[in-house]
């Protein structure tokens, strides 16, 4: 049977109900997921007009050789499996954020009895509290250096009884209030760390409130020192929230969304708005989006985002209507827990602000591709030399690099690390366990090596 004849048996199998279909290449690797609300019409519109398809699906049906399908209960259903199998699979013709990385969160381990903040990769369901993800680690050291300085916390790993001898030079240095001496109650300690999830919200004026009213309090019962510890505090939140622009009058909570495209390249800006005050913003590059319609990039982009967000506010604004509005509200209100409304600004402030998202979307994308040009620049030029200094026919246009590691003569193993055109290729780095050598012999644990990724080719 002819790959056109097995994929027009599956065709004629699709059902009427919601759910995921799975599309595979000729070596059967999954090569796009989608959803669908019925399963038959959705999937047989990838075959039908081809002519009048974008470029991106005129290849993505070229290359399909099988398909499959689950059926689910809603479109909700099928929306959450559909992220978690992009997830799993990451194909090459879904729109998702670049890179295979895992972006930086603020993690306060409200678990421990004397949490702890600091930056992680992933969130867990621990009973932690996370904030993020940011796009760069330079922003959270420095947020978390702001943080510290504003309400001192530990960052140690030690267990807190209150008996130490001495503190540590954060201590001394005002950076931690030194909980392991017992210099602070763990009421105090953790009603300052609470503080600082207030800050790290945006709710910076809740946390002046809060300091002022306490201040008062430590001045009535002659706690002069504490209270000017708190008037040195809330002095210093002032001065770093003095720059924060606001942005809207109602005090209420809202995620900008702006799309920028250019030449098959797009990137997302996102403000993030709280309390009326525009406390920060993130930009995500997209890749696999091509000539993809507008809504269906902004819908899979939220469903990422999202998926990997800690917070929700109650109302997300985006540049254009999405086809699975109904779905999408609700798929983020059971993540809130609370109503959640995506909207379009149409006029007013909020539309401004839109505008402004858009433009610092539009600029960063111009800034990357500059330096992405810069990179590929350099990257042609040092292949060149390579091919000169090795005397080969044309650039090479994937380089493999191996090597082999021992412990005490004992535990070999390989790693493979990848360049392509001339950048390092994570995603293909591959590590190898030693099976047949015992001993110290790195050439043959370099054969078995070699050998095992040529089988694999």
């Amino acid at each position: 049977m002819t790959t056109e004849d097995h994929l027009r048996a599956k065709l004629a199998g699709l059902p009427d109900k919601p759910g995921v279909y799975i599309m595979h290449d000729a070596n059967g690797k999954v090569i796009y997921v989608g959803k669908a609300i019925v399963l038959r019409n959705r999937v047989r519109s990838y075959f039908h007009h081809a002519a009048a398809d974008a470029d991106r699906t005129r290849r993505l049906v070229a290359d399909i050789a099988d398909l499959e399908w689950i059926v689910t209960e809603s479109e909700l259903e099928a929306l959450i499996l559909e992220n978690e199998l992009i997830k799993r699979y990451k194909p090459r013709y879904n729109v998702r954020l670049k890179d295979d990385k895992r972006y930086p969160y603020i993690k306060v381990s409200m678990q421990e009895e004397f949490p702890r903040i600091y930056t992680v990769r992933q969130m867990l369901d621990d009973g932690a509290r996370y904030f993020g993800p940011f796009t760069s680690s330079q922003a959270v050291y420095q947020t978390l250096e702001v943080l510290r300085r504003l309400f001192p916390y530990r960052t140690c790993n030690r267990v807190i009884t209150g008996q130490d001898a001495r503190p540590c030079l954060y201590y001394h240095i005002k950076r931690c209030t030194g909980p392991c001496i017992g210099a602070i109650s763990r009421e105090a300690y953790r009603a300052n760390i609470e503080r600082a999830c207030l800050f790290l919200e945006g709710r910076q004026e809740q946390v002046i409130a809060e300091m002022d009213q306490e201040m008062g309090h430590a001045a009535e019962a002659l706690n002069f020192e504490r209270a000017a510890t708190l008037r040195d505090q809330i002095q210093a939140i002032r001065h770093v929230i003095e720059g924060q622009r606001i942005v809207s009058e109602n005090l209420h909570d809202h995620d900008f969304v702006a799309l920028a495209r250019d030449d098959g390249q797009s990137c997302v800006q996102v403000f993030f708005v709280r309390g009326g005050k525009l406390i920060g913003r993130e930009y995500f590059v997209l890749q696999g989006a091509g000539d993809e319609d507008e809504t269906e990039i902004m819908s899979s982009f939220l469903q990422q985002f999202y998926d990997g967000a800690p917070t929700v506010p109650p109302e997300v604004l985006v540049q254009t209507e999405l086809d699975d509005l109904a779905v999408m509200q609700e798929w983020l209100q059971r993540k809130r827990g609370q109503k959640v409304l995506i909207k379009v600004p149409r006029r007013g402030g909020k539309r401004k602000l839109m505008e402004m998202a858009a433009e610092n979307a539009t600029e960063t994308l111009k800034r990357l591709r500059a330096e992405w040009q810069a990179d590929t620049n350099k990257h042609v030029q040092a292949l060149a030399e390579l091919q000169e200094a090795l005397d080969l026919p044309a650039p090479p246009s994937r380089i493999e690099c191996y090597d082999i590691s021992t412990l005490q003569g004992s535990f070999n193993t390989g790693s493979m690390v990848v360049f392509a055109q001339g950048v390092p290729s994570k995603r293909d780095y591959r590590k190898f366990r030693v099976k047949t050598v015992e001993g110290a012999d790195d050439f043959a644990s370099m054969v078995e090596v070699i050998e095992r990724r040529f089988q694999r080719a």
